[in-house]
């Protein structure tokens, strides 16, 4: 048993603090943020690959008691005709169905995961420095306090300070391309529609939506331009987001200005943000996690699913590996590939270079060999380590 500190108590903090308690392990969470559920508007999808992670988890029934299931795509195109209605993975299990969620929900279901399970969880502990021996690891915190411990995983997301100082200072995350809306609309023209994503393949911006089941009708856009200017609040943006997009939305046929255009509350303006393929994503007794490592464009869906499946595969890297050394190059070579694939296609969709394919997370059809990955009564095969 390993004494295990994770920084970030987000999706890929909370994932892996699940993952290795399983596996074992005695695991402490520390976040920097003081309440439970931060969210700032956005929210997301998991697919079925991330909900099929969230099962070797054990944490099914804390994720399907919030949000809401989604069962199929439509694709229509810039003229609202529909182009294609296709069942997504998962549909006919209720386990590993799409589902769509408030970010915040997700975090607060996670935590509460961690909690129930006697796994500590501090809150509103920032880290300033981290010091790492031949006999552990210590975080030191904003607060003068420190804790040291065998390992320490950084889930501290895309702007993560376990990255900048200890893996990769050098590295930066760099702008994909595109601009990303987020946005609630209740009493919508889509009103109805419920069970389904529905993407649009408009003229001068892609768009999405979903309603649920009370009828609110939760909407994304993707828009190529100039990034956001630094430091902005996604929350606070500089003038109405809808200033900038209902033009791009108003010229095609489809639902989404209107649904825009009905929306009463804040909309949300982000950078699509991406890591440079080849990021160090560890050193010492030092190891990165989802967006710290390897954060995608959110073009194709999957940052959250991927930060799921990051937290199955460490832990069991951890529980067969013969050491911490060898199971970090084991996770390495089983992770870098898949989610290097992924920030290459989201980043290609986001710059136009690569055109989306018919399904999110690329496909109906379930990987047999990332199915067996992820099984946790299945041993983690050695790979390249040392």
């Amino acid at each position: 048993m390993a004494r295990i500190l994770v920084i970030g108590g987000g999706i890929a903090g909370t994932a892996a603090a699940l993952g290795l308690h399983k596996a074992g392990h005695a695991v402490t969470v520390v976040e920097a943020h003081p309440d439970a559920a931060e969210d700032i508007g956005a929210f997301l999808t998991l697919a079925s690959n991330g909900m099929r992670a969230l099962a070797q988890l054990d944490a099914t029934d804390a994720v399907t008691a919030v949000g809401f299931p989604l069962t199929s795509l439509r694709l229509l195109d810039s003229r609202g005709a529909e182009a294609a209605h296709a069942p997504l993975a998962g549909a006919d299990d209720p386990s590993l169905r799409y589902r769509c969620l408030r970010r915040g929900e997700l975090n607060t279901a996670l935590q509460g995961e961690v909690l129930r399970r006697g796994v500590p969880l501090r809150h509103g502990a920032r880290l300033v420095s981290v010091t790492d021996g031949p006999d552990g690891v210590t975080a030191h915190f904003a607060d003068g306090g420190a804790l040291t411990a065998d390992l320490l995983i950084g889930a501290d997301g895309l702007n993560s300070a376990v990255r900048r100082l200890v893996v990769a200072p050098e590295v930066q995350p760099h702008y994909a391309g595109q601009r990303v809306f987020y946005g609630y609309t209740d009493d919508s023209p889509a009103a109805g529609r419920t069970g389904a994503i529905t993407m649009v393949r408009g003229s001068a911006a892609a768009f999405g939506y979903a309603v649920s089941p009370d009828g609110r009708t939760y909407w994304f856009a993707r828009a190529g331009g100039d990034p956001l200017p630094a430091g902005q609040a996604p929350d606070r943006p500089a003038g109405d987001p809808r200033a900038e997009l209902l033009p791009l939305l108003a010229g095609d046929d489809t639902p989404a200005a209107g649904i825009v255009a009905a929306c009463a509350g804040p909309v949300m303006a982000v950078n699509a943000t991406e890591m440079p393929l080849g990021t160090p994503w560890h050193a010492g007794r030092v190891l990165l996690v989802g967006d710290a490592a390897h954060a995608a464009s959110p073009a194709t869906g999957q940052g959250a699913s991927m930060a799921l499946e990051d937290a199955v595969v460490l832990a069991k890297a951890l529980r067969d590996a013969p050491g911490p050394g060898a199971a970090f190059a084991r996770y390495e070579h089983h992770r870098r590939p898949r989610v290097e694939h992924n920030i290459t296609v989201s980043g290609g969709i986001s710059r136009g270079t690569r055109a989306p394919s018919r399904a999110p997370s690329g496909g109906n059809e379930p990987d047999e060999a990332l199915i067996h990955q992820l099984a946790w009564e299945n041993p983690l095969p050695a790979g390249t380590e040392r």
